[in-house]
């Protein structure tokens, strides 16, 4: 298989990238970043990129697989539109390109309570971009929705830390929907999904991520 990944620089990004080269059934990896990715292997092509400007006609997107841990938070986007850009509008072109080029799987990190209706913010973005998604028309389509994601981000995030250290001291309190997901687990279910490319859409909960 050929994997098309973006997203592949963040804390799921890199343990996904880590699966996908080490998997014998995927061949070539291509990583499309705006910056040079800090690995290198005789499977992955790192593209660099502007994804306002994204080439349709790059031979890149014709993979069997997407998989988009694409992701920032409005603190670092800075504002609610370039957020939405960065959430909504680039994984959405994305899935546009590689499925005009034929791609048949398509692998999304979502969010808990990702919600097309949600009065928060977030989540509506995150719910309006799994309603487009559906509307792309792949055969196989699978959202990860976790949680508070347990693992080492670089650089850091100061108030996430916060919350993810409470969380891990109230873990065995809590249920199993709202403990912090684990990273490595969300990599595994997202290239489970698009190697395995089972037919339909479906929903990986946090309460499996735990």
């Amino acid at each position: 298989m050929m994997i098309l990944h973006v997203g592949a620089s963040g804390l799921v990004g890199r343990l996904v990238l880590e699966r996908l080269l080490a998997a014998p059934e995927v061949v070539s990896v291509v990583a499309p970043s705006r910056r040079a990715l800090a690995v290198q292997h005789p499977k992955l092509r790192n593209p660099l990129v502007d994804f306002d400007a994204l080439d349709p006609d790059a031979d890149w997107w014709a993979a069997d697989a997407v998989i988009c841990t694409l992701g920032t938070t409005l603190a670092e986007a800075g504002s609610k539109e370039a957020f939405r850009r960065v959430d909504f509008d680039y994984p959405l072109l994305v899935a546009r390109l590689a499925r005009w080029k034929d791609a048949g799987a398509y692998a999304l990190n979502s969010a808990l309570g990702a919600n097309a209706r949600s009065l928060f913010f977030y989540n509506r973005v995150k719910g309006e971009l799994e309603t487009a998604l559906a509307a792309v028309d792949y055969p196989s389509l699978t959202f990860v929705r976790p949680g508070l994601i347990d693992g080492v981000r670089i650089p850091p995030r100061p108030g996430e830390g916060r919350m993810l250290a409470l969380s891990r001291l109230l873990r065995p309190l809590l249920p199993k929907q709202w403990r912090p997901s684990r990273a490595e687990k969300i990599a595994d279910a997202l290239v489970a999904a698009a190697v395995q490319a089972r037919p339909g859409r479906r929903v990986i909960a946090a309460r499996q991520l735990a």
